[in-house]
């Protein structure tokens, strides 16, 4: 029996990992549908908080025993467990139902006969936030799957009534070629997960596969290289839409102006025909492209381009995506998920023109094969903000086998330190910040729980 069957027979289903950013909006997805959820996570979160809010039963700790003790009729696990994972082998070997997270989310993909799913290597989960919110005020009544929080639903994911389903679609493990869409909007194609997919032409060759897997439109960024390349390998034909700086593209921005120094506003084009001014709640130049992602995927779902430009303002980023954490004493703290060269490129740069007096960027790398691989890429980007500091690497699902330490990308990135611990981190940026100041916590791992202790020691005065 194939997983979309088995979730029309059965209620009970268990989440192994259930707090990571992929995991909880599925969790939330199933409870909204009248599902009881079970799970385990090794580490505790707001995620967590926010699934027992809404009922989950969670056991912290990964053991065998929870499968026994739950007594599940279906198993999910997050592609991020190593497969010698003790609860992950108990699961295998107990006969229940357990699939990786990538086939739920396809079966809930199939669901919905509008499906929109948001590609690409950077920028997917704001992409994917911009557009659940103007979809939902203006009264589409999505489903949504988001890496990261929304603040308009204070949530990951939501259950909507409409056939239209937002989510985000990850390249990693070839994750996305699990989903079915009606539409793809491409916005990049990037050198990540290169320890999976070893190769550009590799990475390229799946952004093809999940772009011809649309069943009605593709929406690409036209001024990227590696997107074009994907675009002319497809083999299906589809309705294509492009956008992009280049006025050859479909959908362009001119006009282009900043509001406090990083927030853009322009006129939207279309076909070289002004149809619209948008002024964006969020800052950097790269949101630019996001955006008009955004406009075309509305318009062509029904949204007037007089709507979108009251409600596309009204977004102010996704949780951990630029997320002002507070203004205490006159020092900014904020966090960021960018962990690639490139994110962290876009988010600097970007905060740098915001006219703080300096800018304290805390970086906390992420998978070993990426350091290891993009060493210098990130030394480059680090030297952008006024003072880097960085923690020690989360390895996560991998074994340091590459021998590669924070201490090495340290040594390239002048002026710059490194600490063990987030204790350290944090008596060491808070001792040396000053009012005027932005502190800015980076990195897709945990390293937000910093950002949250400073926020919480300056509003406690210590």
């Amino acid at each position: 029996m194939n997983i979309d069957e088995l979730l029309k027979q059965i209620k009970k289903v268990h989440f192994i990992g259930i707090g990571g950013s992929g995991m909880c909006p599925l969790a939330e997805i199933l409870i909204s549908n009248g599902y009881t959820l079970t799970g385990s996570d090794n580490n505790p979160g707001d995620n967590i908080d926010k699934l027992r809010e809404l009922g989950a039963e969670i056991n912290m700790g990964q053991s065998a025993k929870n499968i026994d003790f739950f007594k599940p009729e279906m198993i999910v696990y997050t592609a991020a467990l190593l497969p010698d994972n003790e609860e992950l082998v108990a699961a295998k070997a107990s006969g229940i139902p357990t699939y990786e997270r990538a086939a739920l989310f396809g079966a809930i993909s199939r669901m919905y006969s509008n499906c929109i799913g948001v590609s690409g290597t950077h920028g997917k989960t704001t992409t994917t936030a911009l557009l659940s919110q103007v979809m939902i005020e203006n009264e589409k009544d999505p489903t949504l799957v988001i890496g990261g929080r929304l603040p308009l639903i204070d949530s990951h994911g939501r259950s909507g009534k409409s056939d239209i389903m937002v989510c985000e679609s990850c390249e990693f493990k070839d994750t996305f070629l699990e989903l079915s869409p009606d539409t793809v909007i491409l916005l990049n194609v990037d050198d990540d997960h290169l320890e999976y997919f070893k190769t550009m032409e590799n990475l390229i060759a799946s952004f093809t596969k999940f772009c011809d897997s649309a069943s009605e439109l593709v929406v690409y960024n036209g001024d990227d290289e590696n997107t074009l390349t994907a675009i002319k390998n497809m083999t299906t034909e589809k309705k294509l839409i492009s956008f992009g700086f280049d006025k050859k593209n479909n959908y362009s921005a001119d006009n282009i102006t900043y509001n406090r120094g990083a927030f853009p506003e322009f006129d939207v084009i279309e076909n070289g025909n002004k149809i619209g001014h948008v002024a964006l709640g969020i800052p950097g130049t790269h949101m630019v492209l996001n955006a008009l992602s955004v406009i075309a995927v509305a318009l062509y779902n029904g949204v007037s381009m007089e709507d979108i430009e009251k409600t596309i303002g009204n977004f102010k980023g996704a949780g951990r995506r630029f997320e002002v954490l507070g203004e205490i004493n006159g020092i900014t703290i904020a966090d960021d998920y960018a962990h690639h060269p490139t994110e962290l490129t876009a988010t600097l740069s970007a905060v740098m023109k915001m006219g703080y007096k300096n800018v304290w960027a805390v970086f906390q790398p992420f998978t070993y094969s990426r350091t290891f691989m993009l060493m210098d890429d990130f030394a480059k980007a680090l030297q952008i903000p006024d003072h880097a500091v960085l923690t020690e690497i989360m390895g996560s699902r991998e074994i340091n086998t590459y021998d590669v330490y924070s201490s090495q990308l340290c040594e390239k990135v002048p002026g710059s330190v490194w600490f063990n611990t987030f204790d350290e981190v944090v008596d060491y940026v808070m001792s040396k910040a000053q009012s005027g100041d932005l502190i800015i916590t980076l990195g897709c791992g945990d390293i937000y729980k910093a950002a949250k202790k400073m926020v919480q020691l300056y509003s406690e005065g210590k």
